[in-house]
Parts: structure tokens; C-alpha cells; sequence
């Protein structure tokens, strides 16, 4: 998947100058590699909304004054601590023929058999590392749990990988789980033990009916 943006020079802009140009929607970025060094940026904050709620992790052809238009990854956000409004955003030059490391994210398709019985589903992890080549960087990896039963985990080593991508995760690491259903005594149960005279827990005691009114 690959997202257009277009970036505007920042260079000899002074502090209050970058402040006010982000009120105004325009985001601080840097963008670093062989071919642009260095370069500070201004980016449109709708454009890098865009790219963060639909893939943060997409290549990127950023139009780079004076360097035309480069393929780029998002490397660094930075968000204000409290409100969470973008503050700064680094991207970092790529090769197309060179593989790259990226963070894909995974979406869960299904319902799990287990699930079905009563159980839970119980995601572990949201995300996994990858290396591949540029071109083939997916936009998610897709795992199927309708199979899982109650107890059953879904592990790494069972992911069907499209061609050219490598995962950089153990094997054997879980990536999803179906939680058996906790176990709870029913009326029947409760109504047995009653009337055989055992403790109940949770069933009022003698002394907690006093004072009960009728």
C-alpha cells in the first residue's frame, strides 16, 4: 500500500514561527536518508491524520523540496501528553530494492469455535515485525480463528505468510487464545447443598439474618 504526501520546506523558521504554522494545521517533520540527509519538513496535518488512521506502517511518496519525490516510512510520532495533538513526525528514506523491517498489524477474521461453547477470545498480540522488500509489504496479516476450540491458541508458526515476507517472532509464540468459561456453582447445586446443611458461599448466614425484617 502506498499513501502521496506532500511536504513544504522548513528551513530558518524560528520557534514561534513553527508553533503559530502548527495552529494553523501544518505538522513539523524531519525526513532523513542518503539521498536528502537531513531535510525539515511542514506537512499538512489532515494528510498525516489520513496515513495514521488508515496504515501508519504504508510506504510513503513524499515530494521532498529539492529532491523529488522519495519513498519513506513513518519512523517517530510525537503527540502532546495531554490533549494528543500531533506534534512532530519523522520519516526515514527507503530503498525499493533493498528489504525493510516494518510493523504490520493483524486482523482476526471469524468466530471461534470456542467462543461459540462459551469461551473468550483473548488477543495477544496486535501486531508482528516483519522483513520483505518494499513492494511487499502487506497492509495487515489476516488470521482465521474460526477454528480455535476452548483452551486452543493460535501461534505464530500457523500465520500463512504471503510470498517474501519473513516474520521476525518465535514460532512458537501465541497470538490469540480462546479462555475456557470460569466455572460457577448453579441454583441446583446451591439449592443441594442447603438442604444437606453444607455451607453455601455467598448464601447468608444466621447471623447476617438478623435484624432482617419478614
Amino acid at each position: 500500500m502506498t499513501i502521496s504526501l506532500k511536504a513544504e520546506a522548513r528551513d530558518g523558521l524560528t520557534k514561534a514561527e513553527v508553533k503559530f504554522l502548527r495552529r494553523e494545521g501544518k505538522i513539523p517533520a524531519v525526513v532523513y536518508g542518503k539521498k536528502v540527509g537531513s531535510t525539515s519538513l511542514l506537512i499538512d496535518q489532515k494528510d498525516l491524520n489520513q496515513l495514521l488512521r488508515s496504515n501508519r506502517h504504508a510506504i510513503v511518496e513524499l515530494d521532498v523540496p529539492g529532491s523529488g519525490t522519495q519513498p519513506v516510512m513513518l519512523s517517530d510520532v510525537q503527540r502532546d501528553k495531554v490533549t494528543r495533538e500531533l506534534l512532530h513526525v519523522d520519516f526515514h528514506q527507503i530503498n525499493m530494492d533493498e528489504p525493510v523491517r516494518a510493523t504490520v498489524p493483524l486482523e482476526f477474521v471469524g468466530e471461534a469455535a470456542g467462543v461459540k461453547e462459551g469461551g473468550m477470545l483473548q488477543t495477544i498480540l496486535h501486531e508482528l515485525e516483519v522483513r520483505c522488500l518494499p513492494r511487499d509489504l502487506p497492509a495487515t496479516l489476516q488470521i482465521d480463528v474460526s477454528e480455535l476450540q476452548l483452551g486452543e491458541s493460535f501461534l505464530v508458526s500457523s500465520i500463512q505468510l504471503p510470498a517474501g515476507l519473513e516474520l521476525k517472532a518465535e514460532p512458537d509464540q501465541p497470538v490469540v487464545t480462546v479462555l475456557a468459561p470460569q466455572k460457577a456453582g448453579t441454583d441446583e447445586e446451591i439449592v443441594d447443598k442447603e438442604s444437606a446443611g453444607e455451607p453455601v458461599a455467598g448464601a447468608p448466614t444466621e447471623a447476617d439474618k438478623v435484624g432482617e425484617t419478614v
